[in-house]
């Protein structure tokens, strides 16, 4: 799924880390950061802060739950 103009990251990290299967980050290269390690989150931010203007994310969600989850958390910020 693509997400766009994350503006509480913690809100966001936090319905990450509540999630039960993977929540990966696809970067621009194709590769995949398991959101779920605070080192990729940590990366991830970095990596995004590093640019000027992110348009969009690509989340990949292994459970139609986590899904939810997170599509929820973006229809409400």
């Amino acid at each position: 799924m693509k997400i766009r103009n994350i503006k509480d990251v913690d809100g966001f990290f936090k319905v990450v880390d509540s999630c039960k299967g993977r929540v990966e980050l696809v970067t621009g290269e194709g590769d995949r950061l398991n959101l779920k390690s605070k080192l990729s989150q940590y990366v991830s931010l970095a990596n995004i802060f590093s640019v000027d203007d992110i348009p969009e994310l690509e989340i990949v969600a292994s459970e139609k739950e986590d899904i939810d989850k997170l599509i929820n958390f973006m229809i409400q910020k």
